[in-house]
């Protein structure tokens, strides 16, 4: 037997454990999309009119949290309206996969439930508050609201925590003027997309942790990125979405010259031992 047979047999036959290695790092993603997919399919096969009522069902609207309807709070991030997955499913898979990567599957959870269940909440009392005081009419109460948007942007806002320190400055900055940006225009999802990347920001403080970029990692940031990007200013305007990057490039450069400046202040400052 010749020696590339064998040696080529023997990484033929380890290719399926690899694979599946692999793919068992990034169960939780794996999963996730799966459900998604199904469910989408499923109410895609049933109908528009089926697809409206479980929307209307599970949204975590104020009509629905009033009544005691809390399921939802878990179900609305099962649910998409529209074919909107199909679209959205490759760069969420990008950027939950690069978490779970370096974190495992349970931190990807804790901030993708911390974005989906904080930013629904404050949403919630700021609409309660908005329509006692007559600022909004009492229709937004019964507005859909579901999809995996206030999630995707707390996984977004955790990622800081693997973000260089260097470059921590103009990644934080970058990411909350394009969130503010897209906040400016009408509607409250952009506001719950500012508010769960906020949190996922927060979060990150308690998840820093020492990562190797490796190409596969850093082509996941990059795509996540592009994805969260899309998602934020996505549903606000054209205007926004044009606006958003060049606002949030500007405060990126000044937030990483002052960083900059700071650093070097410090250390020009620092009193050296005996």
């Amino acid at each position: 037997m010749a020696l590339s047979d064998t040696v080529g047999g023997r990484g033929y036959q380890r290719l399926p454990s690899r694979m599946l290695w692999s793919l068992m790092r990034v169960r939780f993603t794996l999963a996730y999309a799966m459900a998604l997919t199904a469910v989408a399919a499923t109410l895609l096969a049933l109908g528009s009119r089926v697809q409206n009522s479980v929307v209307s069902h599970v949204s975590t609207n104020l009509h629905n949290l009033a009544n005691g309807h809390l399921d939802t709070l878990v179900a609305s991030a099962f649910v998409t309206e529209g074919h909107d997955i199909y679209v959205v499913l490759p760069g969420l898979v990008c950027l939950l996969a690069v978490g779970e990567l370096i974190w495992r599957g349970r931190r990807v959870m804790l901030a993708f439930a911390l974005g989906h269940l904080g930013a629904t909440g404050v949403v919630a009392v700021g609409l309660t508050v908005a329509i006692a005081a007559g600022w909004l009419p009492i229709s937004v109460a019964h507005a859909s609201d579901v999809g995996i948007s206030y999630g995707a942007a707390g996984v977004l806002g955790a990622l800081t925590a693997v973000i260089p320190r260097y470059w921590r400055p103009a990644w934080i900055s970058w990411w909350l003027a394009v969130a503010l940006v897209a906040a400016c225009w009408p509607g409250f999802t952009p506001v719950g997309h500012m508010i769960a990347l906020m949190l996922g920001m927060g979060l990150s403080t308690r998840l820093e942790t020492a990562v190797t970029w490796t190409r596969t990692r850093m082509v996941l940031l990059f795509a996540g990125a592009l994805f969260g990007y899309v998602l934020i200013t996505g549903s606000s305007s054209m205007l926004a979405s044009a606006i958003a990057g060049p606002a949030g490039a500007a405060v990126a450069l000044i937030a990483h010259w002052a960083a900059r400046r700071w650093w070097a202040a410090r250390s020009t400052t620092k009193p050296i031992s005996a």
